[in-house]
């Protein structure tokens, strides 16, 4: 400690170590824009709404700018923006700008706000949403650490949102790395606009607060005045079950994301938060487990990866993310002799096996109220 013997102002100097930990509920966000003296195969990092002035010449026709705004409102801290030219046409522009999102290995969501946007002034091409939408869903499953945050069309009633998620998962191989959202909103600059920017928003907030396996769901929705459609039970209970997340308003707790499913059809994978915490496992595996390659393939090698596994899935373990009241009960590692036989190490692979018990959301809270005589009992 310095000794202090005469008043005045003193400089300290200290080092900031950068975090360690696997950053999670960071958006890729693709849209048109021409970026002068820029290469648009560059993703564009913003770490606040206002850089969006001065950093993207965003068309103002373009749901962009207002999915951008919308996510920095929800809690988001930081974000890369792929851009296409517009001259190449919008369908192969849009693919292009998600194509150059594909190396960045510290994002784990993507959208696509203008996949919906109509084709002229009012008339949308469903087809085109379609083929723009099962790209992003390909995208995510081709890298295998990314999720799609998916919108779907203005005024779009149940029945064609119905419609669009049987088209979206036609030849799509499960587990969907997706998620659908309905209806759009309106913001405080009185713009109607796609929900997946202020989703993604909520999805950073729920991490930041909570983790990956918190479900993004019963967030009030910021910078939301109003909704497209009002969701009420009746309607809910027709998407809900379909893997349709709806955003709903309720007096006295404003909007509020109510759902939080994928668009997956195996129960393993219905739940948002179950899906992240496999892909931000295997994110971790692939940034903390590179040393292995070129080791000795022995028992020796097997114990080194459980000891760096078990401590990393324990702490997922005591912050909630699996079941169980040990650790033995939430998950396992098996790397051994079983898992490496002779015919497996000649190649010079080597196979490590983790099971996961992930907790799944409490989606449906039951309350008992049974009538004895002269008493009322809550269980």
């Amino acid at each position: 400690m310095a000794n202090y013997q005469i008043p005045g102002v003193f400089r300290q100097d200290i080092f900031l170590r950068p975090a360690t930990g696997l950053p999670t509920g960071i958006p890729g966000f693709v849209g048109l824009a021409a970026l002068p003296g820029q290469s648009s195969a560059t993703p564009v990092l913003l770490h606040r709404k206002e850089e969006l002035v001065s950093a993207l010449p965003i068309p103002s026709e373009s749901y962009l700018g207002a999915a951008i705004t919308g996510f920095f409102e929800n809690g988001g801290s930081r974000c890369y923006v792929a851009l296409g030219d517009p001259a190449a046409g919008r369908p192969a522009a849009l693919k292009a700008a998600l194509a150059t999102l594909g190396p960045l290995r510290d994002l784990d969501l993507v959208a696509m706000p203008d996949a919906v946007r109509p084709v002229d002034s009012t008339a949308i091409d469903p087809e085109e949403i379609k083929d723009l939408q099962q790209a992003l869903l390909r995208h995510c499953a081709e890298h295998g650490d990314r999720l799609a945050i998916l919108d779907a069309p203005r005024n779009s009633s149940p029945d064609s949102v119905l419609a669009q998620r049987k088209r979206l998962t036609q030849g799509q191989a499960e587990p969907l790395n997706g998620a659908l959202y309905y209806p759009w909103l309106q913001t405080a600059r009185e713009q109607w606009v796609p929900p997946c920017g202020h989703v993604a928003g909520i999805f950073a907030r729920t991490d930041a607060r909570g983790g990956v396996f918190k479900a993004p769901a019963n967030e009030e929705v910021r910078d939301a005045l109003d909704l497209e459609v009002a969701i009420d039970n009746s309607l809910q209970d027709l998407l809900n079950p379909e893997g349709v997340n709806c955003l709903r308003a309720f007096p006295g707790r404003g909007i509020r994301v109510w759902g939080a499913r994928t668009l997956n059809r195996d129960p393993a994978w219905r739940y948002i938060n179950v899906r992240r915490l496999f892909l931000t496992v295997g994110r971790w595996v692939d940034r903390n487990m590179s040393w292995v390659a070129f080791e000795p393939n022995d028992s020796g090698l097997w114990l080194r990866i459980q000891r760096e596994l078990n401590p990393y899935l324990t702490g997922l373990w005591r912050a909630g993310a699996l079941q169980g009241k040990t650790p033995a009960e939430g998950f396992y590692v098996k790397c051994d002799a079983d898992t490496n036989p002779p015919g497996t190490r000649e190649p010079g692979e080597v196979v490590t096996e983790i099971g996961l018990a992930a907790s799944a959301p409490a989606e449906f809270v039951v309350v008992r109220i049974m009538h004895r005589a002269g008493t009322t009992a809550t269980v």
